[in-house]
This record gives C-alpha cells, structure tokens and sequence, in this order.
C-alpha cells in the first residue's frame, strides 16, 4: 500500500482549472489565497511569481514547477512588478492568446483538497516551493504534454488532461515532500525498512485492533526496539498513533455524512457505536453526533475558481480522482 497515493484518493483531491496562456509583455496575474494548492509553470519565456514581495519573487523558466499554498494573495508577470498584475477576468480581458513564437507560454492550475487528510498534506508543504525539473525529470515530461494537449483541442482530449493532471499533482507532491525538511513525519517513516510495514498496515487496515506485539512483529523488530523508533521517526507512541489516524479517518467520514455512526465505528477499529463514541468524545470533547452538526452548521471555506485564462479546461464529472467537479470558471 502506497500511503501518499492513499491520501491523495481519500482526500478527493481535484482539478479545479487548469489553462494554458499565451502573451505578450507587459502582463500579470494577481490570484487570491482562497486556492488552496496553485501550480505555475512557464512553457516558453520566463516569468515571476511572489506573494506580498516583489523583492522575494522567484524566476521561472521552462520546465520548471511552482506550488503556492493558499493563505496570502500571489502574483505571476512578466517581471516582479505588481502594478501590471491584474484579477483573473480584467487579465482574460486585456490578453487574448497571441500567435506569436517570441510571446510567453505558461499554465496555471488550481487544485483543492477535502478534509483534514487534505488539510494535512499541504499544511506540510511550504507557503511557495519552486522545484526545477531537469531535462530527464518526469515533471518536465508531464509538463509538455501538458501544453500540446492544451494548445489544440483533439478528440478524447479530456481523458488525457485527466489523467496527466493526477500525474502532475502526484509527481509534484513527491517531489516537494522529498525536498522540504517539513515533509510530513509519515512520509519520512514509511521509507524506513524498520517501520514501513508497521506503518502501512495501520494506514490500510484502521479497522484492525493492532497491538504493538503484532505491529512489532510485522516490522522484525522486538516490542521495545520497535516502539522506541516508532515514536523517534512519529513523535507519536504507535497506538496513540493509531489512535489519531482513526480520529482524522472518522472525522472525515463524519464530515461527508455518508455513512452511520455504527459503519464509520466498524471502519475506524470500534466493535460498536457506543465504543467509538466514547472514544471520540475522549479526543475531541464531544460526542460524534454533535460534531458532525456543529461542523454541518458551519459555513464551508470559500474556493476561488481559479487562474481563469483564454482557454480554460477543467474536469469532466466523476472523471480521474475527483470525486466531485469543481465549479466552474466565472
């Protein structure tokens, strides 16, 4: 079992938009922090991107990939000057695509995850990250196909960006995780032969009642050896553990209100309600029932429909790993 790629499915993550844009300078983009994953690159040409400081911008050329997390507004043009940054409709305005081979080509795309195992992949990812891709990188292949496939409508054309667009979001989560000091503690772990085992068990099978002994035993490692580095690599002793990913499980499955309180206790290790209940109002200080109502009630974080440009693509329903289409662009 792949942990990251089980993340990615429960979390639902989708497309929101994806668009391929063509001009000529002057020309910038202003985009607000209600996205809660951007991805940036530039095709040909080069372009800027910052957040509040145009002094901090970092450059981008061909090939390479930027993720901004959502939280402060940011900015892509031509040069870090952010007098030229317009909001996305005044800039689908003023630059039609351009033919013209020595005008700029960069994508945009908007991404967003659902509940707190989304929530915890990109809390661990930097507020902007710019990964180079070399040459030989799968990053820069999955980028050009990327742009061919944007830049001419073809017959099947949506099945593909569907795909590459898992693609992209998988690549580029890897590739962030393995070169960011705050990667989640998960993720680290799960490389290690001495935990790896112990760790994919717990995250495929929360409905086990594990013990340390039988974790210990999956990892070849005595009950104190595997504790000790268990609780070095996690920070977390393994059932307390065990105990919090049955907790973010159940709070998600609470959250989507498609499952009773006796499936989601049977899904997340509890032999009946009543345990889970108890267990639940341990962890959080209210009972299941009254948490889900409480979190109905309250208004859902805005989403931003994303980078619009000229020629926007977004997922077909029920298409790749989206569980539910994004809105669609103002």
């Amino acid at each position: 079992m792949d942990i990251l790629q089980d993340h990615l499915a429960r979390t639902r993550a989708s497309g929101g938009v994806f668009a391929r844009s063509v001009v000529r300078p002057p020309w910038g983009l202003r985009l607000p922090g209600a996205i809660q994953l951007s991805l940036h690159t530039v095709v040909r040409g080069r372009a800027w991107l910052w957040l509040d400081d145009p002094k901090a911008a970092v450059e981008l050329t061909p090939g390479d990939l930027c993720l901004v997390l959502g939280g402060s507004d940011h900015h892509i043009a031509h040069e870090p000057d952010p007098t030229v940054c317009l909001p996305h409709d005044e800039f689908l305005a003023r630059h039609p695509d351009v033919d013209d081979h020595a005008a700029t080509v960069f994508l945009c795309g908007a991404y967003r995850f659902a509940g707190d195992v989304g929530r915890s992949l990109i809390q661990a990812l930097p507020p902007l990250l710019l990964l180079r891709a070399a040459a030989h990188d799968p990053l820069h292949d999955v980028i050009a196909l990327l742009s061919r496939e944007l830049g001419t409508p073809a017959a099947g054309q949506q099945t593909v960006l569907d795909r590459l667009l898992d693609v992209l979001l998988v690549l580029a989560v890897r590739a962030a995780y393995d070169r960011s000091p705050t990667a989640p503690r998960w993720y680290q772990a799960a490389a290690d032969p001495r935990l790896s085992r112990a760790l994919h068990a717990i995250h495929a099978e929360a409905d086990h009642p594990w013990t340390v002994p039988e974790l210990a035993s999956l990892s070849g490692l005595s009950r104190p050896a595997f504790a000790r580095n268990f609780e070095r690599s996690l920070g977390q002793a393994p059932l307390r553990y065990l105990t919090d990913w049955r907790m973010t499980l159940a709070r998600d499955h609470l959250r989507a209100a498609e499952l009773t309180l006796d499936q989601i206790a049977r899904r997340t290790g509890y032999t009946s309600p009543n345990a889970f209940a108890a267990a639940f109002r341990r962890h959080h200080g209210k009972p299941p029932g009254q948490w889900r109502e409480d979190e109905l009630a309250t208004p859902p974080e805005p989403v931003h429909r994303g980078p619009v440009t000229p020629r926007p693509t977004r997922r077909a329903p029920g298409s790749g790993s989206a569980a539910a289409t994004p809105p669609p662009p103002a």
